[in-house]
């Protein structure tokens, strides 16, 4: 299965960096329903078989656009929410944001045990996502695009995608309307052939 996983738009605590788990959440600034309007001409040479988004509007919003296009329906899955940040969210400071990071990167190196501030932990904000990647293979759609959000969908693929880790998510941020491709599926595991446009070896 080739499997697309798109950021969504901005939003207005994209913008302070401010850490927004909650749902629903907030809507697109203006430049995020731009950035989302642009994503049918961007996946113009790509089959696309299902969509899937999660239960943050930012992420329903930035699927609209393409489920329009496509005459597609969004299907809606809680999995697919961002790594909530429990006693971190709604901080800006350089303390709460680096917490939230060096969290989410000990997930993708491994140490899944290790808990958010008053939140999940690795465990579960991986199966989470796991459950719904697997519905989607299971569905026997060919290309599917997840619109989720960029701390979920760096760790979910350093962790899952063979060529890439922790390091690499450190290394890359993911923007607003970021794509991420994979290749693969749950029981073989998968590969990433993209980042943002960028290719990647297969390691």
């Amino acid at each position: 299965m080739r499997l697309l996983l798109i950021r969504h738009g901005q939003t207005a605590s994209n913008v302070e960096n401010r850490l927004d788990s909650a749902v629903p959440g907030p809507l697109l600034t203006p430049l995020g329903e731009a950035q989302a309007a642009a994503i049918p001409d961007q996946l113009a040479a790509e089959r696309v078989d299902v969509l899937y988004a999660s239960t943050q509007t930012r992420a329903q919003l930035t699927a609209a656009p393409l489920a329009r296009h496509r005459g597609l329906p969004v299907t809606i899955r809680d999995g697919l929410r961002e790594i909530f940040a429990g006693d971190l969210e709604g901080r800006t400071d350089d303390e709460a944001v680096t917490t939230y990071v060096r969290t989410t990167l000990a997930w993708a190196d491994g140490d899944v045990s290790r808990r958010m501030p008053g939140a999940e932990d690795g465990v579960e904000v991986l199966g989470r996502f796991d459950a719904v990647v697997s519905e989607v293979a299971a569905s026997g759609a060919e290309v599917a695009v997840v619109v989720s959000h960029g701390a979920m969908i760096r760790t979910w693929s350093a962790a899952r995608a063979h060529n890439l880790d922790a390091g690499f998510a450190a290394s890359n941020a993911l923007v607003n309307t970021g794509i991420v491709v994979l290749d693969g599926d749950p029981v073989a595991g998968w590969y990433a052939l993209s980042w943002q446009g960028t290719r990647l070896l297969r390691g």
